[in-house]
């Protein structure tokens, strides 16, 4: 059974959620504080996405985002926001959220979200090629380990991150459009705001940039998208 984790503390809200998400084959697991969240994932490590309420009554919705990616950094995340507090989609993206759903949200919407997170999570839980490793500059990306490293050092990355890291590294000095990358990595229906692209990126520069303010190996294409600066060289 597919699990996923609803953390809301409106009882309407989160039993909504929860009837949507069982019709869809999905098996709910509920709770009302950040404090019941965490501990709910202990309890069900093979959870694969976690739909978060950011105003909660202990500690907010921030606060369990990050504590959940500082232990998994492949579980799915969907922030629950007000359509109107931009600033909170961009802070629950920068935690490492991989989407976010903007209260008032129908059912369709709903599923349509959770479905591509969780078709995310499972991908990366497969096996790629054993032997391969992409080397580009400092960097090496290890597809089967879900490992970058540069310089020989790891880079921690959120499934979003290494995902992003893949399509640039598999396709050095080609610019790629914002569209291009959202649909590659969100899914060809996916309905959001393009500028969950654009928010990735300035997080994923925060860890492989010298200078993430002048950035050196993922340049921006004004107006069109973004383009890695280095070589395809498969290792063996």
């Amino acid at each position: 059974m597919k699990k996923v984790l609803i953390l809301e503390d409106e009882v309407s809200i989160r039993s909504f959620v929860v009837i949507n998400l069982k019709s869809a084959g999905y098996e709910p697991i509920e709770a009302g504080t950040g404090k019941e969240a965490l501990e709910r994932l202990k309890e069900n490590l093979d959870t694969g996405v976690a739909i978060l309420d950011i105003m909660l009554p202990d500690i907010d919705g921030f606060e369990v985002c990050r504590n959940i990616r500082a232990t998994n950094k492949t579980i799915g995340i969907i922030m629950l926001t007000a359509k109107t507090q931009e600033m909170d989609k961009v802070r629950g993206l920068m935690l490492g959220a991989d989407d976010y759903i903007a209260k008032p949200f129908s059912p369709s919407e709903l599923v349509a979200r959770v479905d591509a997170v969780y078709r995310r999570v499972s991908m990366m839980q497969r096996n790629p090629n054993e032997a391969e490793v992409i080397e580009s500059g400092p960097f090496a990306f290890h597809p089967k380990s879900r490992i970058l490293t540069k310089e020989e050092v790891p880079i921690d990355l959120t499934q979003v991150e290494y995902q992003m890291m893949e399509l640039f590294m598999r396709n050095p000095n080609v610019a790629l459009e914002r569209v291009k990358i959202l649909r590659h990595i969100w899914g060809k229906n996916y309905v959001g705001d393009v500028k969950i692209v654009d928010v990735n990126i300035r997080r994923l520069r925060m860890k492989i940039e010298d200078e993430p303010s002048a950035p050196k190996y993922i340049q921006t294409i004004w107006g069109f998208g973004y383009k890695w600066m280095g070589t395809h060289q498969p290792s063996r």
